[in-house]
This record gives C-alpha cells, structure tokens and sequence, in this order.
C-alpha cells in the first residue's frame, strides 16, 4: 500500500505556495554514502540498476537518511543507449566510455529503436517498487537530452572540448540531425515509460550543452528539444531541465514547455528572474561548498534561499552533484536547515 505522499516538491513545480522550500540533491542517491560504498565493492552500477530491490533501496536511502522531499531514481543516463546498441561501460574515477564510438551515419543506422518493457524492464520495476511500497515523497525518473548523450557517443566517453562532435554538427548536420533524431525518440520512449511506471516528474540532463553558443543551441538543439518535451507534456507530469554552465541558454530555454528550470551555481538566481523567467526554478548552491565548515554552509544557503523564496515555486537542491567527499551527516543537517529557514520567513 502507498504511502500519504510529501506534495511539497510538487506543489513548488507547480509554483503553488509551500509550508517550506523543498529540497534533494542531485547525486543524493551513491558515492557519499557508506551502505553505497559497500555495495559497489560487490556490485557495479549497472549490476545495482538491473537489480530493482537494491536499486530501490539505494534510491530511497537518502529519504530516510537525509529527511529529503524527493527522490530520484538511482540510474544513469547511459542505460537507454546499451539497449539500442551503444557498449557501454562505466569505469571508475572517468565515466562512460563507449567503444567503439558512433561517429557516422552508418554507426546511427545500426542502433535500433528502444521497447523499454523489453528492453529495460528493471527500471520499470524499481520505480513501481518505490512508488507503491516504499516512498512517501515524490520519485524522479530522468534521462540524459540528445546532445549530451551523442557527446559521449561520439567522443568515446567524457570530453573537456567536445571536439569530434562539434565538428561532426559542423560538418555534416544531415548525420547530426538523424543522430539527434534518433536519440530523441528513444528519450521519449524511456522517459514516457517511467512515467507510465509511476514517477511523479522528470528531470533532463542536458549536462554538458553549455558548450554550444546560442545562435548554435537555437539551430542544432532547440527542435529536437521542443520535440521531446512537446511529446512528455501529453504525460501530464512536470518537467525539469538542467545543464551545467548553461546560463547563456537560460532564454531558449525558457521558450520550452518545461515546468523547472534548474541552475547550476554560476547563474545567480536573481539574475535568472531578470532574464524574464517565470518557470519553477531549482538550484543552486555550489556542491563544493559543502566541503567547507558548517558556518560558510549555512552562509551559502542563506544566500542562495533568500533569492529563491522571492518568488514562489523554488526549489533547493546544489548547482551539480554531491561530491563523494561530503559526509552524509552534512547533507542531513543542511537538509534540517533548509526547512526550518523557509518555514520562519
């Protein structure tokens, strides 16, 4: 039997009036955690996401730990491209590598398209497992957005300068444009799953598009976006977009019909609200702030709330993931701090 569900987070999507800030954090799921730790020393992270008890209980740790207002599936934004084709593996300390690397149209036309009960039935049943037994607030599903994925895909894994799949958008946009196209049906098709599975929203990785100018995003990007989000909308749940170092996009984005907008902790958030945004927003403290004493944390959060509850419909969560360095403890009594701030203002 479900439990009565913590509407707080949802409610603030929705920009409706919260007895507190709501508050998770990206990352809050792992690397932080000891009971994480000792279970990578026998399982990898795809071995934990195949399992959909362990992956439930990993996900919904920091809710019992930390006192969060949202979960969000333990997964990885690689999960949807090994069941199109793409070998993947995650190596510890770097990331995906992808070998070999999907750089023409030929390598696109071999992947094929994902059936997510066949093909990734595991996620389907950790999300109904934590949606019908075990949460009491809201879950996220997510996804990573096209350009990030074929940025891995075509670089072979992590990338300071994105380089070869510049120069692929560049050089040859009609294998750009079916690649993305590609990619974008099979977001819609995992993440319209996890919805029917049961999350109560989504969040999109768009982590590393900042590396593209507008005028770019605006021709390479922003239709197959449209594109994916247009489809979700018919799902009826919120919809969050995040990307890192992404300030300059914050316009385009805001054209799209997503519900959220999360900041890393380079956009101020008063800034954003100058640039016209009237969407939910969510961030955005920086995550290495929470490596410093409790007084400077506690500073920063102060700052970062005082901004964010100028407008209803914020949310607090840090402007990227929690470093495996931060002590669970930490987390905890920041969380504990976000809620009594915003309740006695």
């Amino acid at each position: 039997m479900a439990k009565p569900l913590n509407r707080a987070f949802l409610d603030a999507l929705a920009g409706k009036r919260t007895g507190h800030v709501p508050v998770w954090y990206m990352r809050q799921a792992g690397r932080s955690q000891p009971e994480y730790r000792k279970l990578k020393e026998k399982y990898s992270l795809f071995e934990i996401t195949r399992n959909p008890e362990l992956c439930a209980y990993v996900t919904s740790l920091p809710v019992e730990q930390y006192g969060v207002d949202a979960a969000i599936l333990y997964n990885d934004i690689m999960t949807p491209l090994q069941a199109v084709g793409v070998e993947v593996e995650i190596k510890g300390g770097f990331g995906p590598v992808i070998d070999p690397p999907v750089r023409s149209a030929e390598d696109i036309h071999k992947l094929g398209e994902i059936d997510p009960e066949e093909d990734v039935p595991f996620v389907l049943e950790t999300i109904r497992i934590l949606t019908g037994e075990m949460l009491n607030v809201p879950l996220i599903g997510f996804a990573g957005a096209p350009f990030t994925l074929a940025s891995y895909m075509i670089e072979g894994g992590p990338s300071k300068n994105y380089l070869k799949t510049k120069t692929l958008m560049y050089s040859e946009p009609e294998t750009w444009s079916l690649l993305m196209e590609k990619l974008s049906r099979m977001t819609v098709a995992y993440v319209k799953a996890q919805i029917r599975a049961g999350v109560h929203a989504v969040q999109i990785f768009d982590s590393w598009v900042g590396s593209l100018n507008r005028e770019d995003y605006r021709r390479y990007i922003k239709p197959h976006m449209l594109a994916i989000f247009s489809a979700l909308k018919e799902e009826n749940v919120p919809l969050i977009l995040f990307g890192v170092s992404s300030g300059h996009l914050l316009p385009e984005w805001n054209d799209l019909p997503v519900d959220c907008i999360g900041l890393d902790w380079r956009t101020p958030i008063r800034e954003a609200r100058k640039l016209g945004i009237r969407k939910a927003l969510q961030g955005n403290l920086d995550p290495a702030v929470l490596l410093a004493p409790w007084e400077t944390i506690e500073e920063k959060a102060k700052q970062v709330l005082d901004a964010g509850m100028e407008q209803e419909g914020y949310i607090f969560n840090l402007g990227h993931g929690v470093f495996p360095e931060v002590k669970p403890e930490t987390l905890k009594r920041l969380t504990a701090f976000v809620h009594e701030y915003s309740r006695n203002r």
